[in-house]
């Protein structure tokens, strides 16, 4: 049985031969790490076991019935004691058994102890950890033993919570296999883990050890309250240690097997200081050798420190690959976060912002491409704006937290805490006399533009739209000129320089000017105690709003035609966008959703990435969207809606202004506010239309591009026609100048990684380059209630219903809709919502300008609000003060 059990210590024990475990334990002791001596069963033994006994067909028919998505604890432990049972019953071959004699007898005189461990092919992964799915055996004394231990190993990937944890992370069972590794017992006086980077921080400078007397596997089976050291890395220095109880010691027996004693532990530190600090310095090289941050298991015994397990910290989310080094901490905020959004980014909808930042920054009198411009940063397939400079100046502090508390008061209260530390100590940063003298130079003449705004605020809108107009058409005209792929990267990339150049100068002026004029009239208000909200509702001139009573508008037309009113009712949302992509539903219908997509059929769920897909390709969200507004009642139709809060509007700045005559200076105040009103009616809705603009620019770049893809596939060059949206820019030169094979195979990795990082389930507004990561929202103050950031009034009660993408979501009239975060492709479905929460965002995010617009009450911030409720529950969103309360369980 060549290479079918090996040293601990081979050249070949690859993650297919020798499992997570055994592959990483083997690096480590051929780095020469202090590894207990042992040996490797590798996976051809498995598979042997398997092909001898017949399992394979005993599996196949277990997991049959299984469904992945679904992950039904009964079905899935039924399966597992059905395969686990056909493996008990089953035999080793005899020259397996010889060969495990042969090398467990090489380990040392008999009786020699062992730890046998579980070390499968799915495991210890940089993506997913799989850490204690499998079976672990400790003093395992005899070959006998042995042999019934390895078996078990084997039958333990197939436990219940192995079989879900692989259907959870996508990892298909098909192929799997499981190795063990045996190795000599340490009789340890203490044990325990070490994580080389602070696992619930991320702080990367950071170590903590959990340590606690006698054998580790106590502490990881969590029956034990270890001791915890944090030690400061760079300066060899433990800052923090907390005394666990330690009150069960678990130590092997001569005889083979584990005892298990109780003990008072708490008054006495496990480990001494100078062992700590030895540990740590054993992990930083680990680390280093590895090239990740590494969760490692040790002993301690006869005053030596031994790894006996050496894992990838999966929970840290990653930071960026290019950060520059001048500056001994980095602020990152999360752009998505800005958006609504938290899903990662195609490698190609990365390259597009990424570049229109860098011309950004030309513009600025600063010069930069793609590859030099230091404003925005890939981290886990997502985008990070650099705000270091702004938070080292005064000015530049006040300013970020100013903003932050409109669009992200999470982020704002995360940042007023990280702004304390000591590495952010105040600079001039980008506050220079240059750099002021080039924005003043550049946004001069735009500000200047204000006060001719504010006085005929009509005619600048009316102007505003025609160089909009103007600017769509010439990109369309460009995109149908671009034929091949090369000028069609061209126009990508003539997109990213020149995008910002040709938009500011259009829509800077008048959106500056609505949102100076709210900022005025919110004062005002304040000053009496009046909700400025109140003032905002049935907003005009919205582009997101209007596009949602667009969208009523078709639903209206649909619902008074016999023909395809039963079609909505009858056929699935899927079904009728393939109808409508094949020119097949009923004329009504089809006039009715043409016209809609005509207008909007570039916007979709993701926007802001390039490489999403929009609704002209796959409406199948507006169809659902559709069926959705039919179940909606005449008296809540949402152009009624909308014209009840614009009348609510005009009633709200009446009684603004008779309060505001009360006070000193009454009359000229109530003059301002009635100022300060009609102009923000006329122009605050307009904040949505820089995106609106982007978004349609994009729709042409995207369609482009997409022909090229479709003409690439057909020559075999990628698989699918949107493969393109995972290569970057440059590599879309490359392949123009020079087709050749190696694409597809780097488009697979790619889209794997995408894959991977939509799973994640928090993604943080705050990246520091020092690693710590900062997630929460809003705080809550009253047991019971969740609390965040009150959007838009009001109080509504209703159902949950927890949506995590738009796209195959048919909300119930009056449902709260709680979600991660919302772009304008979500908001169609308010019109059918009684109010909203989200787990991201702030005063001036999409969803909730359209809230506010709507009259929905929307509390935003809301820390993990997707996991803290349930769909079904009964809920009190309260708008006005930003409490969420929980009435009746599902």
């Amino acid at each position: 049985m060549n290479n079918v059990i090996l040293p601990l210590d081979s050249g070949i024990a690859t993650l297919p031969l020798a499992g997570g475990k055994g592959a990483n334990l083997a690096r480590l002791a051929r780095w020469g790490f202090p590894v207990p001596p042992g040996f490797l069963v590798t996976t051809p033994v498995y598979h042997a076991y398997v092909a001898a006994n017949g399992l394979q067909a005993v599996i196949d028919a277990a997991l049959t019935s299984l469904d992945p998505a679904q992950a039904d604890p009964a079905a899935l432990q039924a399966a597992s004691e059905t395969i686990r049972g056909a493996f008990a019953a089953g035999a080793l071959p005899p020259e397996t058994a010889a060969a495990l004699r042969r090398a467990y007898a090489a380990l040392g005189e008999p009786p020699t102890a062992v730890a046998v461990r579980s070390s499968a092919t799915a495991e210890d992964l940089p993506e997913t950890s799989f850490a204690g799915q499998q079976d672990t055996f400790l003093q395992v004394v005899g070959a006998d033993d042995l042999l019934t231990a390895v078996a078990a190993c084997w039958s333990s990937l197939w436990t219940a919570r192995a079989i879900g944890y692989r259907a959870r992370n996508g990892i298909p069972h098909a192929g799997i296999g499981l190795a063990v590794v045996v190795q000599q017992m340490v009789a340890s006086e203490v044990s325990g883990v070490l994580f080389t980077a602070n696992p619930l921080t991320g702080h990367r400078g950071e170590m903590v050890i959990d340590a606690t007397f006698g054998l580790g596997e106590a502490l990881v089976s969590g029956q034990v309250e270890p001791d915890q050291y944090v030690v400061d890395v760079a300066a060899r220095r433990i800052v923090r240690r907390q005394l666990g109880a330690k009150a069960t010691v678990m130590r092997g027996r001569a005889g083979g097997g584990t005892t298990t004693e109780t003990a008072d532990g708490s008054r006495r530190q496990a480990l001494p200081d100078d062992v700590i600090l030895r540990l740590a310095e054993l992990g930083t090289a680990v680390a280093a050798r590895f090239g990740t941050p590494q969760d490692i298991e040790w002993a301690w015994a006869d005053g030596r420190l031994f790894l006996l397990q050496s894992r990838p910290v999966t929970s840290l989310f990653p930071l960026p690959d290019a950060l520059p080094d001048d500056l001994p901490l980095r602020v990152m905020f999360s752009f998505g976060a800005v958006q609504g959004i938290l899903d990662p980014l195609t490698p190609l909808g990365r390259d597009l912002l990424m570049g229109a930042f860098a011309g950004l920054a030309t513009l600025f009198g600063q010069p930069r491409t793609l590859q030099t411009q230091r404003i925005l940063y890939e981290a886990g397939e997502r985008l990070f704006i650099d705000v270091t400079h702004l938070l080292r100046h005064p000015l530049g502090r006040r300013l970020l937290h100013a903003a932050l508390r409109l669009v992200e008061p999470g982020a704002a209260q995360a940042l007023a805490a990280v702004a304390a530390d000591a590495h952010l100590q105040p600079a001039p940063g980008w506050f220079r006399p240059a750099t002021v003298g080039r924005l003043l130079r550049f946004f001069g003449p735009f500000l200047r533009r204000v006060p001719a705004v504010l006085r005929r605020p009509e005619r600048a809108r009316m102007r505003m739209q025609q160089g909009i107009d103007v600017l769509i058409t010439d990109m369309a005209h460009r995109g149908r000129l671009a034929t091949t792929l090369a000028q069609r990267v061209d126009l990508l990339e003539e997109l990213m320089r020149s995008g910002f150049a040709r938009l500011l100068p259009l829509l800077l002026p008048p959106v500056v000017s609505g949102l100076a004029s709210l900022n005025l009239l919110t004062r005002l208000a304040n000053s009496v105690g009046h909700d400025v909200l109140l003032l905002t509702r049935g907003l005009p001139h919205n582009v997101t709003t209007e596009m949602d009573l667009r969208l009523w508008q078709a639903a209206a037309a649909i619902g008074q035609d016999a023909a395809a009113r039963e079609a909505f009712a009858r056929r699935a949302a899927a079904a009728l966008a393939a109808d409508y992509l094949a020119g097949k539903l009923p004329p009504r219908a089809q006039t009715a959703v043409a016209d809609f997509l005509e207008a909007y059929g570039m916007r979709g769920v993701g926007e802001i990435d390039l490489g999403r897909r929009r609704w002209r390709e796959d409406p199948t969200q507006v169809m659902q969207t559709l069926q959705s507004y039919l179940r909606i009642p005449v008296a809540q139709a949402p152009d009624a809606v909308f014209a009840r809060g614009a009348a609510a509007a005009e009633t709200a700045v009446a009684n603004l202004e008779e309060a505001l005559r009360r006070t000193r200076g009454g009359k000229l105040k109530a003059r301002l506010a009635r100022l300060a009103f009609e102009r923000m009616r006329a122009l605050a809705g307009l904040r949505e239309s820089p995106k609106f603009t982007m978004i349609q620019v994009f729709g042409t770049t995207r369609a482009a591009l997409l022909a090229s893809g479709e003409a690439l596939a057909a020559a075999g060059l990628l698989d699918a026609a949107d493969d393109v949206f995972y290569l970057h820019a440059a590599e879309l030169r490359e392949m123009a100048a020079a087709p050749g094979p190696g694409w597809r195979e780097r488009v697979a990795a790619r889209r794997a990684a995408y894959a991977r990082e939509q799973q994640r389930v928090q993604v943080p507004r705050l990246l520091l380059s020092d690693g710590r990561a900062f997630y929460e929202g809003v705080t809550g103050a009253a047991a019971g209630d969740l609390t965040g950031s009150p959007v838009s009034p009001g109080v509504v009660e209703g159902r949950v219903r927890i949506v995590f993408d738009p796209v195959g979501t048919r909300l119930q009239p009056g449902e709260i809709l709680v979600c991660p975060g919302t772009d304008p492709a979500w908001t169609p479905l308010f019109l059918a919502a009684g109010g909203l929460v989200m787990e991201v965002g702030g005063m001036m995010t999409h969803g909730s300008v359209v809230a506010r617009e709507y009259g929905i009450p929307a509390v935003v911030g809301v820390h993990q609000a997707t996991r803290r409720l349930q769909t079904g529950q009964r809920i009190r969103v309260d708008g006005s003060v930003g409490v969420i309360t929980l009435l009746e369980e599902a």
